[in-house]
């Protein structure tokens, strides 16, 4: 029996980066949600469609074909054949994603995709509502969080480190913005399933982060 770690949380809590350390240390595989909707984000932003223009955004998923691959162990995205990794994680991509997120028939356009690796493989899977929507039923269900200041400025740092012109006053607000998204929209609001263990790395580094999910992933799935 495969065994599923649905990992939720607001934006800049270092989910995918914890994510992915930790299902390396475990041989797990690991599946980055958020990258899927920043797929279409990004193709929607190319074609010049407003992304909180739902019926424009809908009219688009019969063009959208997206493949997640792991290539040298790590998780890359493509879309329409394009590897795109790199361009979904642009600032502007980022409200994007939660603009086009909050869309139900971008949801169901991405659930199939995302249970299928559930079902054949052993996963961590990070997102905003994987414990409480995409894989209720998942073993391991984590919480991950830290206070909003902590998140701007790992996600400030993580940009300035890939050369990107931002300012921290700029990255908290979008953080903010995007929390207030994610926790208040209609469909699949952002929240912590009821069996979900919190996980607050506000006073913790990375190697401890990683270290704090991987023991909780250990305890609660018995391996």
């Amino acid at each position: 029996m495969n065994i599923a770690v649905a990992i939720d949380g607001p934006v800049g809590a270092g989910k995918s980066s914890i994510a992915r350390q930790a299902a390396k240390k475990i041989d797990f595989i690991y599946v980055d949600t958020g990258a899927m909707y920043r797929g279409i984000g990004l193709y929607t932003v190319r074609k010049g469609v407003a992304t909180r223009d739902a019926e424009a955004v809908i009219a688009l998923l019969p063009e959208i074909k997206l493949d997640i691959k792991i290539v040298e162990g790590a998780q890359r995205v493509f879309l329409n054949g394009e590897d795109v990794s790199e361009d979904i994680r642009l600032p502007e991509i980022s409200m994007a994603a939660s603009d086009v997120s909050a869309i139900p028939e971008v949801r169901a356009f991405l659930l199939d995709l995302q249970r299928g690796f559930a079902k054949t493989n052993n996963v961590i899977m990070d997102g905003r509502d994987i414990g409480t929507v995409i894989l209720p039923d998942a073993q391991v269900k984590i919480y991950l969080t830290a206070d909003a200041e902590v998140r701007a400025k790992r996600r400030y740092d993580e940009l300035i480190a890939k050369g990107k012109d931002v300012k921290y006053e700029d990255v908290l607000a979008d953080l903010n913005q995007r929390d207030y998204n994610d926790m208040n929209r209609e469909i699949a609001p952002l929240r912590a399933a009821d069996d979900a263990v919190i996980a607050d790395t506000t006073e913790l580094d990375f190697e401890q982060s990683c270290e704090l999910i991987v023991e909780i992933i250990k305890e609660k799935a018995g391996i």
